[in-house]
């Protein structure tokens, strides 16, 4: 059962929705979702001194969050179901398996499998067939722009990691300033005549868009590309070695893949990364160490104000995003050791 959440965590759904959905709870109760609660939402860098965190905010609350904001604005069951299986299909260290298939750019390797977790799960098929939902109404979050759009634009997806992450993971809100940002949030009409989340006050829209810029750069800085790309290809070498399996990336809780590493050979470059304090960065290709040396998605957000964005009529925002955009991913990222 669902029903261990951290009193921090259900704080926070409190403010995103403070009438919880209770029709929701048989559908977050399915073995396929409960799954994501041994998920964090960090793609592993939680377990290193790199980062500051140490909160485990899961995949499964990340996905219970989504649906409580669409619900919020929407009261559609269809569309919150979207938002609660949009990462059903997400494995044991999330985008780093994306690092592993090559689609550090796009990171959405993974999603193919929603439609197949889905239909192969008894439960949930069971839940939706006596709700008289379809399969196809709630597989694909993309197909409702409350849920999900394309960047820059402000969906419930990427309202929710950036305020959990800014709340729980890299602690540059408290829960009041969750609060004033969320509720300033209504549904507006962007430029192509699309409903989308946006904000009522200029200086709150400021505001959010100086976190955001922050967090986006922290999700492609170099700790971060090195650490999801190690994590990677010591899956992808323990896989080469018959020692993992991809299926048991969707399987297996975060702490039991990391188990199957500390008993590997690689326990011990494993150990060095989560003990590491930072990362060596160097504009020529480092000598006999395993380095990094690619770019990895840009994530930012440049929400609407009254229906327009809000760089278009804010000079101090529309600096932070250019800032923000202009981030050099150029850099060999090293520690002192070789992967061999």
């Amino acid at each position: 059962m669902y029903s261990n959440i951290k009193k921090e965590v259900k704080e926070y759904f409190e403010i995103l929705e403070p009438n919880f959905p209770e029709w929701l709870n048989e559908y977050i109760n399915t073995k396929e979702l409960l799954s994501q609660q041994y998920i964090s939402i960090t793609c592993g860098t939680i377990y290193s001194d790199l980062f500051e965190s140490d909160f485990f905010f899961s995949s499964l609350d990340h996905s219970v969050a989504v649906a409580l904001i669409i619900w919020h604005f929407t009261h559609d069951k269809k569309q919150t179901l979207s938002g609660l299986f949009h990462d059903i299909a997400t494995p044991a260290f999330k985008h780093c398996v994306d690092f592993l298939n090559g689609d550090y750019m796009n990171q959405e390797s993974t999603e193919d499998l929603t439609t197949e977790i889905i239909k192969n799960s008894k439960e949930i098929m069971s839940l939706l067939k006596r709700d008289n939902i379809e399969v196809s109404e709630i597989d694909n979050y993309h197909i409702y722009p409350i849920a999900d759009n394309d960047t820059p634009k402000l969906s419930a997806d990427r309202l929710e990691y950036s305020l959990s992450n800014a709340l729980f993971t890299y602690k540059l809100l408290d829960l009041q300033s969750i609060k004033e940002i969320y509720n300033d949030i209504e549904i507006q009409n962007n430029e192509e005549n699309e409903k989308e989340l946006g904000f009522k006050t200029k200086k709150i829209a400021r505001n959010f868009v100086k976190v955001t810029s922050r967090l986006s750069i922290i999700y492609r800085e170099d700790r971060t590309r090195y650490s999801m790309q190690l994590i990677a290809d010591i899956l992808k070498k323990l896989s080469d070695e018959g020692k993992i399996s991809k299926k048991d990336l969707y399987e297996l809780k975060e702490s039991e893949v990391i188990d199957i590493i500390e008993s590997s050979k690689y326990k011990t470059i494993f150990n060095l990364w989560k003990n590491a304090k930072k990362v060596k960065v160097s504009k020529e290709k480092p000598d006999n160490v395993y380095y990094v040396h690619h770019g990895a998605k840009v994530r930012y957000i440049d929400p609407l104000f009254n229906n327009q964005r809000i760089s278009k009529c804010c000079k101090i925002a529309n600096k932070m995003i250019e800032n923000n955009l202009s981030y050099d991913m150029s850099n060999y990222v090293y520690l002192d050791f070789t992967l061999e």
